[in-house]
């Protein structure tokens, strides 16, 4: 008699990188035959998909890792964690199941047998991971919402000084274009209206694969899919964004002028010891809006980074302050074990960093909030979200990604669906978020 298999909940922490892999692995198991639950409590085992980017991803992944096995759950760990403490967590929490890094979801399915017919702990990590992403492989969606993340490629060849990536995720390698354009069309087929691009640099797409950077090609393509109604990009790699991109962005009517551009800090002095590339940040902006006078542009920032000083700090502060970025984040430098910086002599107080972070979130909160107030009485295309009870609305707009920007609250007799492309008249803002009625 067969044995029966048991049910599979997941918990994916992180980036939408991450969860693309969560997916990925859960769509293997469901054609395998496991039942996916989407509540873990109902789960009989639950794969928690790891983060291990920064300190505080680490802290929240161990967390939940913990949490579960002293609820006696069965877990298995994949992802960033298991990658980056190959060895140190087996030992620490024997309990898990399994263990699978980063390279390694597609053999999540193996792993799930090898459990039952064994009953041993399956530890799957490869030393150097690689990209294997099969064009067949399905997925199960486990995000809400109108879009869909699709990663064009996965690893990293640079070597920021601050950065843990390259030694979790392995070389760039990209995805072919066919392969994406397959992936963009089945997920147009399931009703979702916005696909969104993502890799550690999506700007050197196809380098690898191509000879020479292709998002423009792939974008193109993209773009003659009749059911997608837009197409974003995320992460683009400041020295790389090229006018003929920039072009293709303006150009294609799908592709949504949004540019999420982390640029880390504003000094030469700070972006060397970053081995960042030490260009003008200030003229790349200026391109970007004189070529996409319409883009909103996010940014990410670091404040703390060893050796910074004030002067350092004060010239990032005018930086945010001369160009008014639409979208900004910051983080606090997080100082991580294998990375050039962390033997850096001039680290610095943790409460110098918080407190820069505070300043330059602060300053943000006030130009984000002029920002939003000049764009009421203008109609603004939005994708429609949620509809709750009441015909409560819920969207984004073209410039808002999904769960690190902002929403539009939408009032509206209009009878609107998830997935809708809709033009919203702002009448009212707050620092993030936008109030508006459809007619």
């Amino acid at each position: 008699m067969p044995k029966i298999k048991p049910t599979i909940g997941l918990i994916s922490l992180g980036c939408p990188k991450n969860l693309v892999d969560s997916e990925n692995m859960l769509g293997i198991l469901d054609s395998k035959g496991y039942k996916i639950v989407l509540d873990e409590n109902n789960a009989d085992i639950v794969i928690i998909n790891t983060c291990s980017f920064i300190k505080e991803a680490e802290t929240e992944s161990v967390r939940t890792i913990l949490a579960l096995a002293e609820s006696k759950k069965k877990v298995i760990i994949t992802g960033c964690l298991a990658q980056k403490y190959r060895e140190e967590l087996q030992q620490a929490i024997p309990e898990a199941l399994a263990f699978a890094g980063t390279g390694d979801f597609q053999k999540i399915g193996e792993i799930l047998d090898n459990i039952i017919n064994s009953k041993k702990t399956v530890f799957d990590v490869s030393k150097n991971p690689e990209y294997n992403y099969k064009d067949n492989t399905k997925r199960f969606h486990i995000s809400a919402g109108a879009g869909a993340y699709i990663k064009i490629a996965e690893g990293c060849d640079y070597s920021c000084a601050f950065c843990i990536i390259p030694s979790l995720r392995g070389k760039y390698s990209s995805r072919r274009i066919e392969s994406i354009v397959k992936e963009a069309k089945v997920l147009a087929k399931e009703g979702l209206s916005e696909v969104i691009l993502i890799a550690q640099d999506t700007t050197n797409y196809g380098r690898d694969i191509y000879g020479k950077p292709v998002l423009d090609k792939l974008l193109e393509k993209l773009n003659d899919i009749d059911e997608i109604s837009w197409i974003r990009t995320m992460y683009f790699y400041p020295s790389s964004l090229k006018d003929r991109l920039l072009s293709t962005i303006a150009r294609l009517e799908k592709v949504v002028n949004y540019i999420d551009i982390p640029m880390q800090h504003s000094h030469p002095g700070i972006l060397k010891l970053m081995r960042r590339p030490v260009i003008d940040n200030g003229m790349l902006i200026e391109k970007i809006r004189e070529k996409l006078p319409e883009a909103a542009i996010r940014t990410v920032f670091i404040t703390g980074f060893p050796g910074e000083t004030e002067e350092h700090f004060e010239h990032l502060y005018n930086f945010v302050q001369r160009y008014r970025f639409d979208k900004l984040g910051v983080f606090e430098y997080s100082r991580e074990k294998n990375t050039p910086s962390y033997s850096l002599k001039t680290q610095v107080p943790v409460k110098i960093k918080k407190f820069r972070k505070k300043q330059i979130m602060q300053l943000q909160q006030t130009i984000s909030h002029e920002i939003h107030k000049s764009l009421i009485g203008r109609e603004i295309p939005s994708i429609i979200e949620t509809v709750g009870s009441g015909n409560r609305v819920v969207g984004r707009t073209y410039r808002d990604a999904p769960e690190v920007d902002g929403l539009v609250y939408i009032d509206t007799d209009k009878t609107l669906n998830p997935g809708d492309i809709v033009s919203v008249k702002i009448t009212s803002a707050s620092e993030y978020d936008l109030y508006g009625t459809v007619k």
